[in-house]
């Protein structure tokens, strides 16, 4: 299953409902939301500095991360930024392949 790596930030209002509801609710809302897409909730950490939180998730596909990212985004309390990442397998697999590219002159 993709792994996607989420980091973000809280906009005032999702501060504001942030310091009503606490951080645990979040993170439970988050597990919540990637078990319902099929997937599961790997990490969530809160952050200092350009990041509020970092979240890692599992989820069954790109599409299933873009509609998750939509949504979070249209609700107006976070701005985030997503991740996929690979492992090193993947990337043993991607150094494999045979790719004909020639730049341009």
């Amino acid at each position: 299953m993709p792994k996607y790596l989420v980091q973000g930030s809280y906009t005032d209002q999702g501060l504001k409902g942030l310091l009503k509801e606490g951080g645990s609710k979040r993170r439970a809302m988050v597990e919540q939301l990637a078990k319902e897409m099929g997937g599961k909730l790997e990490a969530f950490y809160y952050a200092f500095g350009s990041d509020d939180f970092v979240i890692i998730l599992d989820l069954p596909s790109n599409i299933d991360m873009a509609a998750t990212a939509i949504v979070a985004q249209a609700s107006g309390m976070v701005k985030s930024r997503v991740t996929v990442l690979m492992t090193p397998e993947d990337v043993d697999q991607a150094v494999q392949r045979q790719v004909d590219f020639r730049p341009p002159e």
